[in-house]
């Protein structure tokens, strides 16, 4: 867990630096960055949803998962967490909840999130998480600037999301194809464009109770290649 451990710290420590700069940086400049990093999201998001071989497995995951994770209201879950940190730090107008729930989706959802975790634990090779760690806590700065020290508090679900996927990944080498990764790493991709969506301001998607649409990625990868296989 070496990777997940380096990709928390670097989170925090991203965090102090952004706390550190935040009153010397104007709102304009602000807006202008955080604009950009709306983008970069977004083109990171577009990469990943191309590696499809698939489209219709990606919309039917997108389509199941987001039924899942209404039933189970994730996005409440999030949102009444942040909400309870809120409180004990004594922020205000929902700052640091609003920070936590963005911040904790885009160092969660994607490929180099549950890829690297897996590698760690499967070969004990932390690379892809330690290069995550460097955008991850680089961005911490810039959130932080323009949402608060809310952003701290993203550690937290990133060292239990990454560390448990970890922990499980020796239990998964023979079961994960290809075909498993690439209709995962697209339907993420696609989350973390509706993450864009939601800092650019263009639409708001509740990105929080769509997650469960890579969890059926991969089952519906895995059963599209059953059933070729019958045929």
């Amino acid at each position: 867990m070496t990777g997940t451990i380096v990709n928390a710290v670097a989170i925090l420590l991203g965090t102090a630096i952004g706390l550190l700069f935040r009153k010397g940086i104007s709102q304009s400049v602000n807006n202008t960055v955080m604009s950009g990093i709306g983008l970069a999201v977004a083109l990171i998001g577009f990469k990943m949803a191309f590696k499809t071989e698939n489209e219709l497995i990606v919309i039917l995951s997108l389509v199941i998962g987001g039924i899942i994770g209404e039933i189970l209201n994730i996005e409440g879950w999030l949102a009444r967490a942040g909400s309870f940190l809120e409180k004990k730090v004594g922020g205000q107008n929902g700052e640091v909840s609003k920070a936590f729930v963005t911040t904790s989706l885009i160092y969660c959802v994607g490929a180099m999130a549950i890829m690297g975790a897996i590698e760690d634990g499967l070969t004990g090779n932390a690379t892809t998480l330690y290069a995550k760690s460097l955008l991850d806590g680089t961005s911490a700065v810039i959130f932080t600037t323009t949402m608060g020290f809310g952003v701290a508090f993203s550690a937290i679900p990133v060292f239990l999301y990454q560390g448990s996927i970890t922990l499980m990944a020796s239990g998964l080498k023979n079961f994960l194809t290809p075909s498993m990764i690439n209709e995962m790493t697209a339907t993420g991709g696609l989350l973390i464009v509706g993450i864009a969506s939601n800092i650019l301001g263009i639409r708001t998607f509740k990105v929080g109770n769509l997650l469960p649409a890579i969890g059926v990625a991969i089952f519906l990868a895995w059963l599209w290649t059953k059933l070729n296989i019958g045929i």
